[in-house]
């Protein structure tokens, strides 16, 4: 048997090196400057392995599945965003940058092996359920998510509108999991919101980045300027997970003066070291018209208050630290979520992807975004959340006792069930943005008015709020 295996190996060695020369490996590792000689020893390692369970495995396993596990997990070992896209979840990813998919309307990442909630999006199965930004998701339906990659456990939210799935959630602040059953369905997300809210001042709201974020953003702001100019806005990116780029780099330049750095991006290839300026050619896709033209002259210098939480990420932290640094606004809320790092989409010739952090994201003085995020300069507070621990049969892609499949799937499910009784708990219903009960938009408008901002609402009630603010 070893003998076979050896022989297999040696052979898969060679289809493997003709397989990397292929996919000209030689063109990414000319942008280096050099060229990446082949790890034989590590390919001769690797086909080992692949003989090994081609021969030996309990069950028969396609050529196609494990090539593609092995691909998954090379990328997803490198850190939570880089990520293999096969046909569908490539597809879902260009769609859903137009602001429309199918879904449970969430945007998601790992942390320590479970799916952490970065933001529900607004109008959406998810956010109409109460989940809350930092919430652990640790069983789908009957299947628990330690051990999944994330790209798997977002092909089981997603499925047919109107299609029921169970979440099983942990929260801070509860002593037990409980689940929460949501409806499936299609997700049409308006990026951008607005009011009025009293004579003079004037709140948006960017819920993601999309590829008409910037103009419909242009829309709302020239709306409140109707009756004429403000005496100040509230920019409002709390669980605002991001999106596309040249959507942060619009939003700011609206803002700030012309040519005014937004951010700036490094990596180790020629195409990932760029600096984002407020400028057409930086937020305009293609060879389109300016859109900010047609924007008031007031809102260079209306004074400004941009709230964010932990639930704001990516291309709204790179809006807040732009104006942060530029002293164009005031940050209040939360430390944001940290991701400040780049992934760029590298299409493969069968119609899939891989998505590969390419680069750090950096805020106009050089402050790195990753894993630290943005502190705002008023803090007014916001929850977060913890974790748990699991066993062998909460893994995903354990092997199934064939004898016993029922008792143990039955086992699994009573383990992640809090003691004494259901797991059925009833999630908080969700905060408007922007209306009378949102504490920290409440604050805000009180900044801009320049009367005292109080940090939380325990202080509230304690009456203990901080000095009177002046804005800026």
């Amino acid at each position: 048997m070893g003998t076979k295996i050896k022989q297999a190996s040696l052979v898969l060695v060679g289809i493997l090196a003709g397989v990397l020369l292929s996919l000209n490996f030689s063109a990414v590792a000319q942008r280096e400057g050099g060229r990446f000689p082949l790890p034989v020893d590590e390919l001769r390692t690797f086909a080992e392995v692949f003989g090994a369970i081609k021969s030996g495995y309990v069950e028969p396993v396609e050529d196609k599945k494990l090539i593609n596990e092995a691909i998954n997990g090379m990328l997803s070992g490198l850190d939570p965003h880089s990520a293999y896209l096969d046909q569908d979840a490539f597809k879902e990813l260009q769609v859903g940058t137009q602001g429309e998919f199918g879904g449970l309307g969430i945007e998601v990442g790992m942390e320590d092996g479970f799916v952490k909630v970065v933001s529900p999006i607004e109008d959406t199965p998810a956010f109409r359920a109460g989940l809350k930004p930092g919430d652990l998701i640790i069983r789908l339906d009957d299947t628990p998510v330690k051990g999944m990659s994330l790209n798997d456990a977002v092909k089981r939210m997603r499925g047919k509108p109107k299609s029921p799935i169970r979440l099983t959630i942990v929260r801070k602040g509860q002593d037990n999991p409980f689940e929460v059953t949501l409806i499936r369905d299609v997700i049409r997300v308006q990026s951008v919101k607005s009011k009025l809210v009293e004579p003079g001042y004037g709140w948006v709201r960017v819920s993601q980045f999309q590829e008409h974020t910037v103009e419909n953003m242009v829309k709302h702001i020239t709306a409140l300027y109707k009756d004429g100019p403000l005496n100040g806005l509230v920019l409002d990116l709390r669980n605002d997970p991001g999106g596309l780029l040249n959507g942060a780099v619009g939003v700011s330049a609206a803002f700030l003066p012309s040519k005014a750095l937004v951010v700036s991006t490094d990596g180790r290839t020629e195409d990932a070291k760029r600096k984002f300026v407020a400028s057409p050619e930086d937020y305009v896709r293609g060879r389109g018209e300016d859109l900010l033209r047609g924007l008031p002259a007031g809102v260079k210098n209306v004074p400004m208050v941009v709230l964010v939480n932990g639930g704001s990420a990516s291309a709204s932290e790179i809006v807040a630290g732009a104006l942060q640094d530029h002293k164009r606004a005031t940050i209040m809320g939360t430390q944001t979520f940290g991701k400040g790092s780049v992934q760029t989409i590298m299409p493969l010739g069968n119609s899939t992807a891989i998505k590969l952090t390419t680069a750090r994201y950096y805020t106009p003085s050089g402050r790195s975004i990753q894993a630290k995020g943005i502190v705002p300069d008023v803090r007014v507070e916001d929850p977060v959340v913890g974790a748990i621990r699991v066993r062998e049969a909460d893994l995903d892609k354990h092997l199934v006792n064939d004898k016993d499949a029922k008792e143990e799937k039955a086992a699994a499910i009573k383990r992640a069930t809090p003691a004494g009784g259901s797991a059925e708990e009833k999630a908080a219903p969700p905060l408007e943005f922007g209306s009378d009960k949102d504490f920290q938009f409440q604050q805000a408008v009180n900044f801009l008015k320049g009367k005292p901002v109080v940090s939380s609402q325990q202080s509230a009630k304690a009456n203990d709020p901080l000095k009177p603010a002046t804005s800026n």
